[in-house]
């Protein structure tokens, strides 16, 4: 895709914030229209996130306008809202790969562009991150300003608020900047709020404020009382009051979307010493009609035709694990009124949205905060509930002391449903989940599974959540093999794995996902698969089997090989004295990059064709026996 002049005449002519300084001011609302329809163009062919990115248009304009950047540090958090940041730091034409293989991240990414100052995926870490580089930039002597944007979803992390309060007392010369796109801690902004936003920002009311506290420096108790009254008029005007606790000088709220007003506001901020706050308001999917009216559904697309809209699923294929564990959770909370099921900002993700809406009360959604999340199942637990944490592999690893302290060391029936294990695509390494298994494994008390197929999913959620300790069911992002789903309510014996194909020579050994593919290059091989299940506690009876019957074993996992299933295997053979050989598969020590999730698998050799190539380099030319499955 090429981006025309004719089409986008202002945009085609920024290849860099320099080039945007340069134009009037004038000229912006022009620049804005422009770059909103590249994005709605872009993504359409690409997929990526969109609502998200809409809304910061205009943001992104002004903060690239006002701020000397690169020299001047802009910390995005979460990314899911710097398409137009790409666009505007020499990006735009990389941005027909958004996503791909070899293309550009969907996210910020350090060694992709000066202009990403912090790599990020995850949410919550922009004030934190910022806030290390205006005390660096101290320390050094530079006269450069730093600006963290977090959005109001992310202000609910723990993170989030650890920082600003170290913030405060630093003093450091920083400026937050909150993206609220959900009305949510904010009145509607109008005229009012440009005229507080201007005033409180400019120099007049801040240098009447400094003078105020020189003069009456010399009375600490009047010194005080004007504090006190300067916080109770900003109070009853703005809704500050928490972050002037913090230490910050709170600026807003203010329309996101009026370059009029967030111009002048900014460079105001700009000159000012401290830590300031500027609140600004957006409106997720601004701009594009489908996007404003159901943002949620346009928060992460695939591809679709603009001028019609995302046409929602008909149904009818096969269903995804997310569904799987949708439909188990509402059919097992009938069963069971203990249960209550947890997530942490993901009930669309997860698949919760029906139960939700059928047992309300019993469904928590704590926002960002997989701290929480954990440590909150772990209180409901120990009063008897039943709780089901559903959260995504990679979230999971912001929770990991509260997993191993709060959870696995007190023996403490959390069920824990992994959604996305695995390679997930398009999002790349930020939200692989591939390290779930290795960090889990090596914690007492902990039982984890991984099902190959749908209605192996099903029976792992029940044996998981009737059972009376830490359990985790870790499954992949997408559909399954097409397999016939039992209605009911069964279980599975724990730590039993089953052989699924009979062979001779080679056994290998699959871990959840990869049972397909080992089951496709046994067909070639004359193997052996073994659908193992558990990796804790592991199938040592199966794993001994098959080493006195075969002269090789394979494990494959999709998971990283250091510390994950296939270290249990050798774990078992190495306790046992078996010298059978071991070849171990999964993914190479290396943050795997973002592209298509089969074309990724086939690239680290998690595919068949990559299993034979491997069993077939280290038989050499030792013969391969073909036997009927």
């Amino acid at each position: 895709m090429t981006t025309t002049t004719t089409a986008y005449p202002l945009l085609s002519s920024i290849d860099d914030p320099s080039a945007l300084r340069e134009l009037d001011r004038k000229q912006l609302p022009q620049l804005a229209d422009e770059l909103r329809a590249f994005l709605v163009d872009t993504v359409s062919k690409t997929g990526g996130h969109l609502s998200s990115n809409l809304g910061t248009v205009e943001l992104t304009i002004a903060l690239h306008y006002v701020f000397d950047t690169p020299y001047d540090r802009l910390v995005w958090d979460v990314g899911h809202q710097t398409y137009a940041h790409k666009a505007l730091t020499g990006r735009r034409q990389g941005m027909s790969r958004l996503r791909m293989h070899a293309g550009i991240s969907g996210f910020p990414k350090r060694c992709e562009s000066e202009y990403d100052t912090f790599g990020v995926g995850h949410s919550s870490t922009s004030i934190s991150a910022a806030l290390g580089m205006a005390i660096a930039a101290h320390l050094k002597g530079e006269d450069r300003k730093t600006v963290a944007i977090i959005g109001d979803g992310a202000m609910s992390a723990g993170q989030a608020f650890e920082a600003l309060n170290n913030g405060g007392v630093a003093d450091a010369d920083m400026l937050v900047v909150l993206n609220d796109n959900d009305m949510s801690i904010s009145p509607p902004v109008g005229a009012l709020n440009r005229h507080l936003a201007r005033l409180f920002s400019g120099s007049t009311f801040n240098a009447a404020r400094r003078a105020g506290e020189k003069m009456l420096g010399v009375a600490p108790s009047l010194l005080e009382f004007a504090r006190r009254a300067e916080e109770h008029v900003k109070g009853m005007l703005t809704p500050g009051t928490m972050f002037e606790e913090f230490g910050f000088n709170y600026i807003g709220p203010i329309d996101g979307h009026d370059l009029e007003s967030l111009i002048p506001t900014l460079q105001n901020l700009k000159n000012l010493k401290g830590p300031q706050f500027l609140h600004v308001i957006t409106k997720k999917g601004h701009g594009y009609e489908q996007a404003e009216a159901n943002p949620i559904l346009y928060h992460g697309v695939s591809k679709f035709q603009p001028e019609i809209g995302i046409l929602e699923g008909k149904g009818g294929g096969k269903p995804t694990y997310t569904q799987i564990f949708g439909d188990w959770l509402c059919d097992m909370a009938a069963a069971d009124p203990s249960l209550v099921a947890i997530t942490p900002a993901m009930g669309e993700g997860s698949g919760m949205i029906r139960f939700a809406r059928r047992y309300p009360e019993r469904y928590f959604d704590v926002g960002i905060a997989e701290q929480h999340s954990a440590t909150f199942a772990a209180g409901l637990a120990c009063e008897g509930l039943k709780p089901v944490l559903a959260i995504y592999s990679t979230f999971l690893q912001r929770a990991y002391d509260q997993v191993v302290h709060d959870i696995a060391l007190q023996n403490l029936p959390v069920m824990m449903a992994l959604d996305r294990g695995g390679i997930v695509g398009a999002d790349g390494p930020t939200h692989h989940g591939v390290f779930d298994l290795s960090f889990l494994t090596c914690l007492p008390n902990m039982v984890i599974m991984t099902p190959a197929d749908e209605n192996e999913c099903r029976k792992m959620l029940t044996t998981a959540f009737r059972h009376p300790g830490p359990t985790a069911v870790r499954y992949p992002r997408g559909t399954g093999m097409g397999v016939a789903i039992d209605p009911e309510l069964n279980e599975l014996p724990i730590g039993r794995g089953e052989v699924r194909r009979q062979g001779q020579k080679v056994a290998l050994l699959a871990f959840g996902s990869m049972l397909k593919a080992a089951l496709e290059a046994a067909e070639e091989l004359g193997a052996t698969v073994a659908n193992m299940r558990f990796v804790k506690p592991i199938d040592r009876e199966l794993i001994l089997e098959l080493a006195a019957g075969h002269t090789l074993l394979v494990s494959i996992e999709e998971n990283a090989l250091v510390g994950g299933a296939g270290s249990e295997v050798a774990r078992v053979l190495e306790e046992a004295g078996c010298t059978t050989p071991l070849i171990r598969l999964g993914l190479p020590d290396r943050f795997i990059d973002h592209g298509d999730q089969t074309l990724l698998l086939a690239e680290i050799g998690l595919d068949p064709a990559g299993i034979v190539r491997t069993v077939r380099e280290r038989l050499g030319d030792e013969p391969l026996l073909r036997t009927v499955a």
